[in-house]
């Protein structure tokens, strides 16, 4: 792709944004930004963009703006759906992801790794594993870094993992990684797809661009990823927590066997296991068969796997006072993710849910709230809605903040009891982000 002198607008400037800008400007593009934020709302933005020949539309987006450019690289807040980005569609402008957009100059092969929930985990579960395996690897996408700035660097590393959102996938051309994950679809993010169909064709797009000498990852338990088996034209590899599958990953006898392409099996123990949850286990399944199709021999991966301790907010150990445990689940922002989290735990919960409601159905928690939620204190602009559906399945109280919520929650707890923030919901109502509200929940368990 060249871009030398072509005008080309980044819309939206969140992180990835500014990092397009940076890159673009250094490719010699003619570079506009348009932004919904105001003027003096920018300061650390223009100041982080100092130096750099940019021309600046804020305060919104106009259509003159929008067609008055080349080639339209939009962040992942941004809905392509909208005007005036669908005019610009129109009109022939061509809308692109920054993923698409580092994926032109990637000259390393790509895992991408998407799904509605563990996509974290995993792609930092990979990144691991290689480099403990002794390759190289850069680690980023929708998680840390861009992908954009390791293509703007000298890229040395032997592998790119990248972390890749539903946003992101929506945005994509010609976006083609050697190995594509898809961990589970469950509803998410309802609030900007019409429907949960569009959600599912959002994440099967990470597949589109793929070729026979490709690799799709799939979880075999989960019916709206494996409907993909038959679809993709890249060869098919299964991870499945039910039953043995022909390639790829499955437990067995209190562990996890890998069968490649050629039938040879390799075994790796769970004994030493640190990480909690069903999820975690699907999580590793998946990390495996694709560090393994990368050549990884066993020792390095069973190594990562009884080392490996976790993420920050994802099912992660807060506190004990007097035997009772608590847990910030912080970035389980959607009900299946809030399903596997449960999963995890055989001790009776205290949940703490709500925040801003997503459009997702609450009902798959019904069962395991009835046989593992012992009392659920519900905050945020969704704790009505959540109250209708779930609130008479357990002693259920609507707090008006977080403190109340926990204090609440430890009134009621005995030894041996788990109290467990895990919101089904996104964070923006009373939060920054689900890293904020996290942090928010540890400090409050922390000063009791």
């Amino acid at each position: 792709m060249d871009l030398k002198d072509k005008k080309v607008l980044v819309v939206g400037l969140a992180r990835t944004g500014l990092a397009a800008v940076r890159f673009l400007a250094a490719k010699g593009a003619r570079v506009k930004v348009s932004e919904v934020k105001r003027a003096e709302e920018l300061g650390p933005v223009k100041e982080a963009l100092m130096g750099l020949k940019v021309e600046w539309e804020t305060g919104g987006h106009t259509l003159p703006f929008f067609l008055d450019a080349d080639l339209i690289v939009v962040s992942p807040g941004v809905t392509l759906e909208g005007d005036p980005l669908a005019q610009a569609r129109v009109r022939g402008i061509p809308l692109i992801s920054e993923v698409e957009l580092a994926f032109r100059f990637l000259r390393r092969p790509l895992i991408a790794i998407t799904g509605t929930n563990g996509k974290t985990t995993t792609t930092t579960l990979v990144g691991e594993m290689l480099r403990v395996s002794g390759k190289r690897a850069f680690v980023g996408g929708n998680i840390g870094n861009p992908l954009i700035e390791f293509v703007g660097g000298p890229q040395t590393e032997d592998w790119v993992v990248a972390e890749v959102s539903s946003f992101q996938l929506e945005g994509i051309l010609q976006f083609r990684p050697h190995i594509s994950a898809l961990l589970n679809i469950t509803e998410d993010h309802l609030d900007r797809y019409p429907g949960f169909q569009k959600y599912i064709q959002a994440k099967g797009r990470v597949f589109q661009n793929q070729e026979k000498e490709d690799y799709a990852l799939l979880n075999a338990d989960d019916p709206f990823t494996f409907q993909f088996a038959h679809r993709v034209e890249s060869q098919v590899v299964l991870f499945s927590a039910q039953r043995p599958v022909p390639v790829g990953c499955f437990l067995e006898r209190g562990g996890i066997t890998f069968q490649g392409l050629d039938g040879t099996r390799e075994y790796f123990g769970l004994d030493r296991l640190k990480i909690r949850g069903a999820h975690n286990l699907e999580n590793m399944m998946a990390a495996i068969a694709a560090c393994k199709i990368c050549g990884c021999p066993r020792e390095p991966l069973q190594r990562v796997i009884e080392e490996f301790t976790g993420l920050e907010h994802r099912l992660e150990w807060v506190r004990e006072i007097h035997g009772i445990i608590f847990f910030n689940d912080s970035k389980g922002t959607n009900v299946g993710s809030v399903v596997k989290s449960l999963m995890g735990f055989r001790e009776p919960v205290l949940l703490i849910a709500g925040g801003r409601d997503k459009g997702g159905d609450y009902s798959p928690l019904k069962r395991l709230i009835t046989e593992h939620v012992k009392g659920m204190a519900l905050i945020g602009e969704a704790k009505e809605r959540i109250f209708a559906a779930l609130g008479d399945l357990t002693e259920t109280v609507k707090a008006e903040t977080l403190e109340e919520a926990i204090r609440w929650a430890l009134s009621k707890a005995t030894p041996g009891d788990v109290v467990l923030l895990s919101p089904a919901c996104s964070s923006f109502d009373m939060f920054e982000n689900y890293q904020e509200r996290g942090k928010r929940f540890k400090n409050i368990v922390h000063g009791l």
